[in-house]
């Protein structure tokens, strides 16, 4: 895990962390990719759409 984590865009992710019989910390972990450029410009549009459509909505409330 320690050699994919330095490879580029590699991340751990914490998924749960809970403690044992022992009283002792346990961490499950995960590797991640992070996004691609493409993938963040969508999510972005995606979320500016969103937040445009819930602006008109509350101001046709009024």
């Amino acid at each position: 895990m320690i050699g994919k984590v330095k490879e580029k865009g590699m991340t751990l992710v914490p998924l749960s962390l809970y403690f044992d019989e022992k009283n002792r910390v346990k961490v499950e972990l995960a590797l991640a990719r992070g996004k691609k450029l493409y993938d963040k410009r969508r999510d972005m549009a995606r979320r500016d759409a969103e937040r445009e459509m819930a602006r008109v909505v509350r101001l046709e409330k009024r």
